[in-house]
């Protein structure tokens, strides 16, 4: 039956694929910085030499300076501050492109800026000239390479092709989650379906073009790269084999769940078979006990941080606050950790004192009346969330993780919501996938929103993904992006 699969061949760019184009373009970009900036350093210090009269053969020792070691990582600090830009929809937008490469360049400066004043002797060993030059080039010549990989990314030579196979609710999920997306991370042919009713009919928009039984005819006529399984209930025992046949002639398979959560960063709850719980976080996601380690380590070291600049801001915090609405400057919560255990939660106060006074717990919302003015400056520049920092020092929470849920709604939550407890498999985080991704859940719609980002990271938590969690939380910072 594969013999009859021949189909012209494309170029098909994965999301793997195109996070190492996209590193090694902003790797070369960020090397040729580094290049033009110690250029500009040698050429500014020898006319600054030859201004000031010293003799020709001092100027010619310029080209012997010596260069300290750590500008030579310059690069790869550029390259850790891109980090939000190599998500595939992010890398595609223009918009969100340039955004964020003026927002590493700040978090940079800043960086640059706080480390200047510490040094000792700062005009030796941290060059002004070679950081500026760097910074601007880098910053240049990224967003021209980015430019050029928006426009080749667009370009439909590049562009997977794919089918769904099934036109149940699974596969109408996927195209609703793909028509959300922008720019398109590939092109949506259609459906097959096995229930000859459903042949010609739109389903989110896009049409079944046949049957199962018909796959193969269906993947040489319309030149499809991938097909997506949709089917969550019994399959036909032809459908079966056809779909074997299509992966040994090369085309990609893949189940629903796992291009949702390629496209989408979340997992779908609502069409998960009953075993993937045990599957998903009993089976794939045990992390290695380095992973434990590193994770605690990188905790202490950033609560010790946190608590630090907690210290220099808390006197001018509390003063707005007890100005605005008085006391009390903190409030506190009961919140449950990992495995369900409680804890108590401190935060900077930003609602009125009465913000819950009949005693009933609230979700809060977009544009929350009961949020104060000083209260909405530090949720958007997270500065309230600060002394949660005690609660990472002492092992209840960790820098990232899913949101600390108080317990009456988690009772309430896993009652409405598939999986909603698994979230308590891991510590909960001052930031996390969830916070950075998604906005405020005022419904049980935005809860299992939420809670799909929780279950992707709880899955795919690694030490690489923590610090892109990180990073991207400076950015929210810096960008007053905050909830």
């Amino acid at each position: 039956m594969t013999d009859h699969l021949s189909r012209p061949p494309s170029l098909r760019l994965g999301n793997l694929e195109q996070r190492v184009i996209l590193f090694l373009g902003d790797l070369l970009a960020s090397i040729i910085a580094l290049v033009a900036s110690l250029y500009i350093w040698i050429e500014y210090s020898w006319r600054a030499l030859l201004a000031t009269g010293i003799a020709l053969k001092k100027a010619e020792s310029i080209f012997s300076l010596d260069v300290q070691f750590w500008i030579y990582f310059l690069p790869f600090v550029w390259l850790l501050l891109l980090i939000e830009l190599y998500e595939p929809q992010v890398a595609a937008n223009r918009k969100k492109t340039q955004r964020g490469i003026m927002i590493a360049g700040i978090i940079a400066f800043v960086g640059y800026a706080l480390i200047f004043m510490i040094i000792k002797d700062p005009t030796s060993s941290l060059p002004r000239i070679v950081i500026g030059a760097f910074l601007l080039i880098a910053a240049l010549l990224t967003w021209l390479w980015r430019l050029l990989y928006i426009r080749l990314y667009t370009s439909q030579g590049l562009t997977r092709r794919i089918l769904i196979v099934g036109a149940g609710k699974a596969g109408a999920t996927l195209a609703k989650a793909y028509e959300e997306l922008e720019p398109k991370p590939f092109l949506l042919v259609g459906f097959s379906d096995d229930d000859p009713d459903k042949i010609g009919s739109k389903f989110e928009g896009f049409r079944v073009l046949g049957s199962n039984r018909d796959l193969i005819k269906l993947i040489e006529q319309h030149n499809i790269n991938d097909i997506v399984v949709a089917i969550t209930g019994s399959m036909m025992g032809s459908t079966f084999q056809t779909i074997l046949d299509v992966q040994e002639a090369g085309v990609m398979v893949t189940r629903m769940p796992t291009i949702f959560e390629e496209i989408t960063g979340r997992v779908p709850i609502h069409h998960l078979e009953s075993d993937w719980l045990i599957r998903s976080f009993v089976d794939e996601t045990r992390v290695s006990a380095f992973y434990e380690l590193g994770k605690r380590v990188v905790d202490l070291l950033g609560s010790v941080v946190g608590i630090m600049i907690f210290l220099v801001t808390m006197p001018l915090i509390s003063l707005a606050i007890i100005i605005e609405t008085g006391f009390p400057v903190f409030y506190g919560q009961d919140r449950l950790g990992q495995g369900g255990k409680p804890f108590m939660l401190y935060k900077f106060r930003t609602m009125r004192q009465d913000a819950e006074a009949d005693g009933v717990a609230r979700l809060a919302q977009e544009n929350d009346p009961r949020v104060t003015r000083v209260g909405n400056f530090l949720r958007k520049t997270r500065l309230d969330e600060f002394p949660q920092f005690f609660n990472v020092l002492r092992g209840e929470m960790s820098l990232v993780g899913p949101r600390a849920e108080r317990e009456e709604l988690v009772k309430e939550f896993q009652e409405q919501i598939p999986f909603y407890r698994a979230r308590l498999l891991v510590k909960p985080g001052i930031s996390g996938w969830a916070q950075i991704t998604s906005g405020y859940a005022s419904s049980i719609f935005g809860t299992s929103l939420k809670l799909e980002y929780d279950l992707y990271y709880i899955k795919h938590r690694t030490v690489a993904m923590d610090i892109t969690i990180l990073l991207r939380t400076f950015s929210t910072v810096f960008g007053f992006k905050g909830r």
